[in-house]
């Protein structure tokens, strides 16, 4: 093989890497936005009340100190980090869940 062929393949690869890493980023940001969407509907509707919102919003914020965290540490987030910070949003998914639909209202 040529040194060209294998040079543009090398850069492929890469290329792929960046822009799956890019989509993680996006993908964490846009879910973070969704979830606060969701606090604030809930306290709109009143299935919330405002000591729940407050939790809420505290665990949200949280998990973007967290991720700033891992980054910070070494300028990027690996496959154990985006693992780690994905169960954290199941978690919080979870717990927007359950006190809008708990028996507590305003």
């Amino acid at each position: 093989m040529n040194r060209s062929f294998v040079l543009a393949v090398a850069l492929v690869f890469l290329g792929a890497g960046f822009v799956a890493s890019a989509a993680s980023a996006g993908t964490f940001h846009k879910r973070q936005v969704r979830q606060r969407a969701r606090i604030v509907a809930g306290l709109e509707s009143g299935s919330l009340v405002h000591r729940e919102a407050r939790k809420l919003r505290r665990e949200q914020k949280a998990i973007k100190n967290t991720k700033e965290r891992m980054i910070h540490n070494d300028g990027k987030l690996g496959p154990k980090g985006r693992s780690r910070l994905n169960r954290m949003q199941n978690r919080s998914s979870r717990h927007i869940f359950r006190a809008k639909h708990n028996a507590r209202a305003r």
